[in-house]
């Protein structure tokens, strides 16, 4: 079967299974398409998507797996949106396999939905997934078993209402974070906890930073190796123009690749306050925070971009939803803006009080499994609120 003949970029595509003719079948009934198992799209790494228990810290216990504690959440969609960053020419496709690699253990039993999960969570984030189905799932369809064949049927349910509303994946994310990456696990990290942490990042490539923008709050550029002079001043016009600009020197350098502080610069910047880990300088309109040493702490890391931004111009924020990651988009129309929530944990049966960045008069909530429910928007401040009343895998709320 040629690969050319099949669109691995928008269609829904699975990997062939061993579980026998049933699977050709059922996705030949479906509409998924079926490449050959060996088949390897343009990135295969990636994290079986979902709640577990986090790795053990010596000498902590069971605190990491307390109540009290937020859930561990292995989610993806940052490294669809870290591709298309680095390979705007290609379409980010993401083909993990249910296996070590991607955290998926032998003994370790994960809900059948999570195959629905992982091709949710790249659509999100405006990529793909190639199908792989887990073992465990295989042989349960091919047994008949009830919980197997539901799961099926949602998925196929959900794969069609992908297809058919593509429109609201296809979209430009919000801009109020811009996080700058480049090859390598330092950059990807940083926005893979931007992505959890809902800070609803846009991801640029760092040789090619993006042009100052009014509503861009924070441009971060940390952990990256030094630019050439002209991105450097790209970046530092983020600044000058009234952003936010986040430097933490590349790994392994220390303090001593301050690239942004050269002599051309040193004159425009002025110190203005220093904490233990970090400095604040002013620059034009804006100003540069510059981090003393690389960052190591992602997670932390992104909630001092947060507070950097400050919650009253978050892109978009949750209440009631530890595991749900949000992501603000812009909408196909004028005047339109996009939520997409994607749900990592089990469903949820009350109301989710969600805000977006802007003022608009209506709301919608759209899913796989329901007829659209109108929402009755409410300003506050620079942004609008919504309670939305369930959320099961995904929901999209569409803003006009």
């Amino acid at each position: 079967m040629a690969i050319v003949e099949i669109d691995y970029a928008n269609g829904i595509v699975a990997r062939a299974g061993d579980a026998g003719p049933w699977f050709t079948e059922a996705c030949a009934a479906a509409g998924i398409r079926i490449v050959p198992r060996d088949f390897t799209p343009p990135s295969t790494a990636g994290l079986w998507p979902g709640i577990r228990h986090p790795p053990s810290v010596k000498g902590r216990g069971d605190e990491v797996t307390s109540a009290s504690r937020e859930p561990w959440v292995d989610a993806n969609g940052y490294l669809a949106a870290w591709l298309r960053a680095l390979h705007p020419d290609r379409a980010p496709l993401l083909g993990y396999l249910p296996d070590r690699a991607a955290g998926l253990e032998p003994d370790r039993a994960v809900p059948f939905d999570t195959l629905e999960l992982a091709l949710i969570e790249a659509w999100a984030a405006g990529g793909n997934y190639l199908l792989s189905l887990e073992p465990r799932y295989q042989a349960a369809l091919s047994r008949g078993e009830e919980k197997a064949k539901e799961a099926w049927t949602s998925l196929v349910r959900t794969s069609r209402w992908l297809r058919d509303n593509i429109r609201l994946f296809r979209t430009a994310p919000f801009d109020t974070v811009t996080a700058l990456v480049e090859s390598g696990e330092e950059t990807a990290e940083i926005a893979n906890l931007l992505y959890r942490r809902n800070a609803s990042p846009a991801l640029a490539r760092a040789d090619r930073p993006p042009a100052p923008s009014a509503a861009r709050r924070a441009l971060v550029a940390a952990n990256i190796r030094p630019p050439s002079p002209e991105a450097r001043a790209r970046m530092l016009a983020n600044a000058e123009s009234g952003s936010t600009l986040v430097v933490a020197p590349p790994a392994g350098t220390g303090a001593s690749a301050n690239w942004w502080s050269g002599s051309s610069n040193a004159a425009r910047l002025k110190l203005v306050r220093s904490e233990a880990d970090r400095d604040f300088y002013s620059l034009g309109r804006g100003q540069v925070v510059a981090y003393q040493r690389p960052v190591n702490d992602p997670s932390e890391f992104a909630l001092d971009v947060i507070d950097i931004v400050a919650h009253r111009n978050r892109a978009v924020r949750l209440w009631n939803a530890p595991a749900v990651v949000a992501l603000a988009a812009k909408g196909a129309a004028p005047g339109q803006a996009i939520m997409h929530l994607v749900n990592y944990g089990s469903p949820v049966d009350s109301e989710i009080q969600a805000r977006i960045q802007g003022s608009y008069r209506k709301g919608q909530l759209i899913r796989p499994e329901g007829a659209p429910i109108e929402l009755k928007p409410a300003g506050r401040g620079t942004t609008t609120e919504v309670m939305v009343p369930e959320l099961r895998r995904l929901g999209v709320v569409v803003f006009g």
